[in-house]
C-alpha cells in the first residue's frame, strides 16, 4: 500500500514523472478564490451610501403620493440584500482560507509519512 501511494505521488513506479492531476492541488487556488470573494464583499460595502444618495430629494418631489414610502421600502429591501450578500462573501472567504490551510496541513502530514524512518536499533542504544 505504501509503495502504491509513493507511486501515485511520484507519478509511477518508474521514477519521478508529472504528478497525477487528480492528486495535484495547491493552496493558492483556494487562497485566490478567497481573495476574489473578499473583493466582491468590498464592492458591496458602499451600496448603502449610494442608495441613500440616489434617493435624496425623492420625497420632496412626490409629496402627497404613496411613491416615497414604496421607494423607501424598496431601498431598504435592496440594502438588506446587499448586506446579506456582503456577509455571505465574508463567511465564504473565511471558509475558503480554512480549506487552503487544511489542505496544506494534510499535504504536510502525508509528505512526512513518506519520509524514511530512523534506522531501527532493535532496542539497543548506540
Amino acid at each position: 500500500m505504501r509503495q502504491r501511494m509513493r507511486d501515485l505521488v511520484n507519478g509511477g513506479a518508474d521514477g519521478p514523472a508529472a504528478p497525477t492531476p487528480a492528486l495535484r492541488h495547491t493552496g493558492g487556488v483556494w487562497s485566490r478564490a478567497a481573495g476574489g470573494v473578499q473583493a466582491m464583499s468590498a464592492h458591496f460595502a458602499p451600496v448603502r451610501a449610494e442608495l441613500t444618495a440616489g434617493h435624496e430629494g425623492v420625497a420632496a418631489g412626490t409629496a402627497g403620493l404613496n411613491a416615497p414610502a414604496e421607494l423607501g421600502a424598496v431601498q431598504e429591501s435592496w440594502v438588506r440584500r446587499f448586506e446579506a450578500a456582503r456577509q455571505e462573501c465574508g463567511a465564504l472567504a473565511g471558509a475558503l482560507r480554512a480549506v487552503a490551510r487544511a489542505h496544506g496541513e494534510t499535504d504536510e502530514a502525508v509528505r512526512s509519512s513518506f519520509r524514511p524512518a530512523a534506522p531501527s536499533t532493535h532496542g539497543v542504544e548506540r
